[in-house]
């Protein structure tokens, strides 16, 4: 007969395996799941090294121009004559290396942003005047940081909110959207989205402030607000 240490044995041999087919069956069901949804491992990866490399290049092409501005100063001190020429071709850099700068924060930001949280957030909110006195431009840049495994979507509502006649009035966008935009404000992305939408503040409407709620239908995804004063958001 076989002992009773060889039957416990095959005991625990047995739920071992049962509880490993049971992860096992648990992750299939899960990547079923994010393939069902449009989530594929291998493109993710690839887009996520994509932004890698990027800041990677970008770094390297900021240290080549600082470099160069560096001589350049160099012979401007050395060569006054020249002065007017090099004194341009610094300009020209130091835009150039600003503009660098700014992708690459734009990079980092949704690969390894500097507060190390992930999730949703505005990457940049910006206000700029349109063709006429009372219409605006608001450019919003929307960024999925660090987790990029499934799309968030949802919607963004805002609020513009100043004085009318002496009152505190606030304003959707759908109250300020040219006739011919549509109402809805809706956002799809795995890692980033922009936007460019139009504004048209009423006759002796003073704004003030703009809050923004990004919210999220997405699950497990926070949605987000931020609020921006007027004055100091537009460029």
């Amino acid at each position: 007969m076989p002992s009773h240490h060889s039957s416990d044995a095959r005991t625990i041999a047995t739920r071992v395996i049962i509880a490993l087919l049971l992860v096992g069956s648990g992750y299939l069901v899960f990547e079923l799941g994010r393939n069902h949804a449009g989530y594929d491992v291998i493109e993710a990866a690839d887009e996520r090294q994509a932004y890698e490399d990027r800041i990677v290049a970008l770094e390297g092409e900021i240290n080549a121009l600082s470099e160069e501005i560096a001589l350049l100063e160099t012979h401007r001190d050395i060569d006054r004559e020249a002065y007017k020429e090099v004194e341009g071709s610094l300009t020209e850099l130091q835009a150039k290396i600003q503009e660098q700068q700014d992708a690459l924060a734009f990079y980092r930001g949704i690969v390894s942003p500097a507060d190390g949280n992930s999730g949703l957030r505005v990457q940049d909110f910006r206000l700029s005047r349109g063709g006429s006195e009372r219409e605006y431009t608001i450019r919003l840049v929307l960024v999925q940081a660090m987790k990029h495994d499934r799309k968030v979507s949802g919607d963004v509502v805002l609020q513009i909110a100043g004085i009318e006649d002496g009152v505190e009035k606030s304003y959707s966008y759908a109250d300020l959207k040219p006739e011919s935009a549509e109402s809805a404000w809706a956002f799809s992305f795995r890692y980033f989205q922009d936007f460019d939408r139009e504004v048209v503040l009423p006759d002796g409407f003073t704004p003030e402030r703009v809050t923004l709620s990004v919210e999220s239908r997405t699950r497990s995804i926070s949605s987000i607000e931020e609020s921006y004063d007027w004055l100091s958001s537009q460029t």
